[in-house]
């Protein structure tokens, strides 16, 4: 009998250890066949091996193997790549409120006083309060009708110093030329109406914000190996916390000295308001809706930069890049500019509705060169997503510049064709595009790009012929606002039209 009693707990031993160990291996590999397409990882390191210097091209391979949707380890970091619109819109539109934060990084948590800025801010009663001042204050259609003389007086001086060029017969760098453009844009949309050369206001500190904030943005995109790898968290292998201490240091020291100006003098002697002193004015208002810090504009401060000095510039590099390679194209376009505005003036702000091709060549290079070719967000809690189970706090890469190319979306996707947004509305493009983002934490400073980018375009492909030795080479280089690999350098000839500019409009300075 206890022979018996003895087989018989044996065999229900066995059977329950068999059970338990099908059950787990069932629920292991079911929830493995619930995650997306994911390539071979490697101990430690993931699937790092997989990426190159530049991300977005290595994804875009692995998407053409593994589908629109994959599930990377970087290092012992999660991510979700997305490399298809209808994924995309998957996501921000069925699932947006489960994506609408952007993951803590070090580096920029850091920078950003403790994610005090706009762009990293949890979705929240803060990040919704500073949405709106962007959408109402800063970038809406009246605040940047307020600034259209700045811009418009920059980009006089932009061609100024091309013109000086085209006169000496020198080669320009047209790529670094818009930089200063754009720099100088948002310098005095920023602080104040006043020339760099008035040592008196900040002005005066113009170049040491801009050297400022690029070595900022070259911090906050550094690859940091405590961060990617969980053991290594405690240490900084790199050196980066000494450097990110030592740059914040002084961008505090800079912007705390303009901003105590600004506080003294209020508004510039035109009595316009610039958006510091919009952002002034609501930090000292006793009974503003939301308080807002000295942190939060500093850091406010350094979003501006960072996400509209490159990005703008290197887009009308690419389009004129492409131009100069598609010289049917080039003459389009300024043959609607010539029947447009004609060239007896030069074209303005006002004029753009009415460039329908200029219009068409931007939002083609927008597709080809998106000037963020990724962005990210965090699943905030566990989801599905075309059927695969996505879990919580696993960063979401969305790779823009794959979308641009997808032959699913787009007709012969690697060939510049401004013709084929002639007509398109604007909703469809945004939803097969994604270029500014997705739903209630897409970019708020589109309108602005869609004013200043043609704008500039336009202008410069009416007062000159650009001439290269061959076709413009359009590699790609390293950095988070897709840069050419070399800039954009060619010879400039004046036409005979920017001479009567000068009778007519004397503040253009030829």
């Amino acid at each position: 009998m206890m022979d018996l009693q003895h087989l018989f707990v044996i065999i229900l031993i066995c059977l329950g250890t068999t059970v338990l160990t099908q059950a787990i291996i069932t629920y292991r590999f079911r929830n493995k066949l619930q995650l997306p397409p994911s390539p071979t990882a490697l101990p430690i390191i993931g699937h790092i091996h997989l990426l190159g210097p530049i991300a977005h091209q290595a994804l875009h391979k692995l998407s053409i193997r593994y589908g629109p949707l994959i599930y990377l380890f970087i290092g012992s970091i999660p991510n979700l790549i997305v490399s298809s619109s209808e994924m995309a819109n998957e996501i921000f539109k069925s699932n947006e409120l489960n994506f609408l934060n952007r993951p803590t990084m070090q580096n920029v948590d850091y920078l950003t006083y403790g994610s005090a800025d706009f762009f990293s801010a949890p979705y929240g009663i803060h990040w919704k309060f500073m949405k709106r001042i962007c959408m109402v204050e800063l970038f809406s259609s009246r605040a940047l009708d307020s600034f259209v003389s700045v811009r418009s007086e920059e980009l006089r001086k932009l061609l100024t110093r091309v013109l000086k060029k085209a006169e000496a017969e020198e080669s320009v760098n047209l790529g670094e030329q818009l930089k200063e453009l754009t720099s100088n844009v948002i310098t005095r949309m920023m602080f104040r109406e006043r020339h760099s050369e008035d040592s008196n206001g900040c002005g005066g500190k113009r170049e040491e914000v801009i050297k400022m904030v690029v070595e900022l943005n070259e911090l906050a995109g550094f690859f940091n190996v405590s961060e990617t790898f969980w053991f290594l968290r405690r240490l900084d292998l790199q050196g980066i916390n000494k450097r990110l201490k030592s740059a914040r240091e002084k961008y505090d020291v800079i912007i705390e000295s303009i901003m105590e100006e600004h506080e003294t003098r209020k508004t510039d002697e035109a009595g316009a308001r610039n958006m510091l002193d919009i952002l002034l004015h609501i930090y000292e208002d006793k009974n503003a809706e939301m308080k807002l810090t000295r942190e939060n504009i500093k850091a406010f401060i350094m979003n501006i930069y960072g996400g509209g000095t490159d990005t703008s510039a290197t887009t009308v590099e690419w389009a004129l890049a492409e131009l100069i390679n598609h010289p049917e194209m080039m003459k389009k376009a300024q043959q609607e500019i010539e029947q447009v505005v004609g060239n007896k003036r030069l074209v303005e702000e006002s004029d753009c509705c009415n460039l329908s091709y200029i219009q068409a060549v931007v939002k083609e290079t927008l597709r080809l060169h998106p000037g963020g070719p990724i962005f990210v967000r965090e699943s905030e809690q566990e989801c599905k997503v075309a059927g695969y189970r996505v879990p919580a706090k696993t960063r979401v890469i969305v790779n823009v510049w794959a979308i641009g190319r997808d032959p699913d979306q787009w007709e012969d996707p690697l060939e510049f064709r401004p013709e084929r947004f002639q007509g398109m509305e604007g909703k469809l493009m945004s939803e097969k595009m994604v270029s500014f983002g997705s739903g209630r934490r897409s970019c708020p400073g589109e309108k602005m790009v869609f004013r200043f980018v043609p704008l500039t375009l336009a202008a410069i492909i009416q007062c000159f012929e650009l001439k290269v030795k061959a076709s413009v080479e359009m590699n790609e280089g390293i950095g988070s606002s897709l840069p050419r690999a070399t800039p954009l350098v060619c010879v400039a000839v004046a036409k005979e039209a920017i001479q009567s500019f000068s009778s007519l409009e004397p503040k253009l300075n030829f």
